[in-house]
């Protein structure tokens, strides 16, 4: 694009989080000039997510703001604006100020927790994915008030460990037979399921919840007819794209309500694109579309989104965006690291005891790595996303030593 025209066109991002955030920066590194406008819905300065659940909710850090200077780099913020609607052939979207045009769009709004059914406005019942939740669970740590938390997923263990840190008492509600059983497969996550009595929070599985009633302190029953006493609730039970201001645009979206968007992050509307939680891609190296709700995949995108904007080339950015999906949680004293997609896998290879408090796991297609999850063996997933992304043979007996590194296990 030429510096003529990139000063013309006028880049609109909605979604103020870690994906909006970076493709603003992005084009700035590329070089573009037009006017960018970042939207958000949330009123505060844009921020980082993953401290919520740690040093924010703790009161070790008062916000997790990104340490970028907006206006040095040329960027209008509007926050607090709530995005309604998008007209693709007027190239205006509609907010609660009115609408504003664009030459370029970026769809950036990420994803929203579901709700537990029937517990909307009861009092004492929590969600955590704003600098908001984090602030209003603060006092309920401080307090050591006792805890049910709803859903034994990535969420609900990290608030989990965050609230036993604080010294409250905690229950974890699960509706399926283990923690984890939407992400990964029962051979690795039934030991997880130790990491809770021992960190003093108790677990019960199998357990769903009929509703929560509000009260001091207030009670969660559960389908069984057991009642919970409960200070606060923290439900954790999965995310969905937050793309409902897409309805009636024309947008392409999957039945999970994802923008469809290509192997460049365009969407099916011209001038469009989707990055982040909120849009899957197609990989090639997995061979299907993938929704990766996780921070990496926040940072990556937005290179891709900048590079095509700009007419790019030249390096990978400019090429199909097409990542080995990464993660991370910290949880009861572990670092637990995952990176791939395992979903197709056709060997599992362990390395290490789960009873331990290191060890890791890898999974292999036709002898080729796909995935690999690490317990506290940040080493085995450095080498082991390195050979993913190469898709490079390993030996199986070697793979499976602990004290072999993986770099030495090549075939």
């Amino acid at each position: 694009m030429s510096e003529q025209k990139q000063a013309e066109q006028h880049v609109v991002i909605v979604g103020a989080g870690m994906a909006g955030v970076q493709t603003a920066v992005a084009l700035r590194e590329r070089g573009f000039t037009g006017p960018v406008t970042l939207i958000g819905a949330e009123p505060h300065q844009p921020y980082d997510r993953p401290p919520l659940s740690k040093a924010v909710l703790l009161g070790k850090a008062e916000g997790s703001a990104f340490e970028i200077d907006f206006e040095e780099l040329g960027v209008e913020l509007r926050l607090g604006l709530d995005v309604t609607g998008l007209r693709a052939d007027d190239h205006e979207i509609d907010t609660e100020a009115g609408p504003v045009g664009y030459d370029v769009l970026v769809v950036a709004t990420g994803a929203q927790p579901i709700t537990l059914p029937g517990t909307e406005g009861v009092s004492g019942v929590h969600l955590l994915r704003t600098l908001d939740d984090a602030v209003r669970l603060g006092p309920v740590l401080e307090r050591r008030h006792s805890v049910v938390v709803v859903g034994a997923g990535w969420i609900g263990a990290e608030f989990a460990t965050a609230a036993r840190e604080a010294g409250c008492a905690v229950t974890v509600v699960e509706a399926a037979d283990r923690p984890l059983a939407g992400a990964l497969p029962a051979e690795v996550t039934t030991p997880m399921a130790e990491w809770y009595g021992e960190n003093g929070a108790e677990l019960l599985t199998h357990a769903r919840v009929r509703t929560v009633e509000p009260g001091t302190p207030g009670t969660v029953v559960l389908d069984d007819g057991r009642e919970l006493p409960a200070d606060a609730v923290v439900v954790g039970i999965g995310a969905v794209p937050a793309t409902g201001w897409l309805t009636g645009s024309g947008i392409a979206l999957d039945p999970g309500g994802a923008v469809t968007a290509d192997e460049r992050l365009r969407t099916s509307l011209p001038d469009v694109y989707a990055v982040g939680d909120c849009a899957s891609f197609p990989s090639a190296r997995y061979g299907r579309r993938l929704l990766v709700h996780h921070w990496d995949n926040a940072l990556q995108g937005p290179r891709t989104v900048a590079a095509t904007i700009t007419g790019a080339g030249g390096d990978a950015d400019s090429g199909p965006y097409d990542p080995v999906p990464y993660f991370w949680s910290e949880q009861f004293g572990r670092f637990v690291q995952y990176a791939g997609h395992h979903a197709d896998a056709d060997e599992l290879i362990r390395r290490g005891d789960p009873a331990e408090k290191t060890w890791s796991v890898l999974w292999l297609r036709a002898g080729v790595p796909v995935a690999l999850l690490a317990v506290g063996r940040p080493r085995d997933l450095a080498q082991g996303r390195r050979l993913i992304e190469a898709a490079t043979a390993v030996d199986p007996v070697r793979a499976a030593d602990p004290s072999v590194p993986l770099k030495a296990a090549v075939a």
